[in-house]
């Protein structure tokens, strides 16, 4: 008796090519050698639907996130340059921006100011030098939830100017019997802005020889 295979007269067609575009011929190639396989797979251990349905997930998921991360690339182009209008648009402005260090000029001063969530017994601002020694420490007294603006007058404990150059301003809030340093905003003029390289964020170049990201900018004066 002759043994008829179950496999006679049976063929597998590829489908007929079609015009497609681009991003797709990744799955024409993917279909392509899912056939070849199937054509030369052991008739005694044939593939199994589940595997053939895991490499079709498998490869979906492959495709699927080469397609999320092109449209998030650009995305991320479309911000970019909305941000590069926006800090273009900031040159020659005074911004508040989070910042502890700021650029005293001769005879000028360092205006800043602390985002309050909730009122406070009162707020210490302590102004530092390079070499880490305290020059100036003043209250703010009792404020209310909002901005609570300082200016320091560019003069040490005596009374003297400090002279112009970088200093760091640290504040501290009081609720009650609790003391918390938070983060300070200082004011400061933008004089250019650079686009950077690829993968790279905005800086914004301020008076004095400082960079910001633009991101740390929180208001426009």
């Amino acid at each position: 008796m002759n043994e008829i295979s179950p496999f006679e007269n049976t063929s597998v067609v590829a489908p007929p090519p079609q015009q497609s575009r681009n991003d797709e011929l990744g799955q024409e190639d993917f279909m392509t050698l899912m056939i070849t396989q199937f054509r030369n797979q052991d008739p005694f251990k044939p593939m199994e639907n589940g595997d053939f349905l895991g490499q079709l997930a498998q490869f979906g998921t492959v495709n699927g996130i080469e397609q999320l991360n092109s449209s998030f690339g650009a995305l991320q182009s479309s911000i970019q340059s909305e941000q590069a209008l926006q800090a273009a648009n900031l040159v020659g402005h005074d911004v508040l921006a989070v910042n502890d260090i700021g650029f005293l000029a001769e005879e000028g001063k360092i205006a800043g100011a602390v985002d309050l969530e909730s009122s406070a017994s009162n707020i210490q601002v302590d102004v530092v030098d390079a070499s880490g020694q305290l020059i100036r420490r003043f209250d703010l007294g009792v404020q209310e939830p909002g901005l609570a603006r300082f200016a320091w007058d560019g003069r040490n404990e005596d009374g003297e100017l400090a002279g112009s150059g970088h200093y760091q301003l640290v504040a501290r809030v009081s609720r009650g019997t609790s003391i918390e340093q938070v983060p300070i905003m200082l004011e400061s003029k933008i004089e250019s802005v650079n686009l950077g390289g690829s993968g790279q964020g905005l800086t914004l170049n301020l008076t004095g020889g400082d960079v910001l990201s633009f991101g740390q900018v929180r208001r426009i004066l």
